[in-house]
């Protein structure tokens, strides 16, 4: 991947709005292809805050967005 790709996704997976279901349609990356790519991006202490606000957060996943 490119640089400016490795941008995109990271600045896509940043945003609460995004799915990881729209990022897939977008870049074609699956939610664990995404987050090795935030992991090996970013810094430890950034991978870690990031991770503990998407995990189970429904806006990051369509399936448990469904209800709301």
């Amino acid at each position: 991947m490119t640089e400016a790709e490795i941008s995109e996704v990271i600045e896509l997976a940043w945003d609460d709005q995004t799915s990881f279901d729209l990022i897939e349609k977008q870049t074609g990356l699956a939610e664990t292809a995404v987050i090795k790519i935030m992991r090996s991006e970013l810094k430890p202490r950034s991978f870690k805050l990031w991770r503990k606000r998407v995990s189970g957060r429904k806006s990051k996943h369509e399936k448990l967005n469904i209800g709301c």
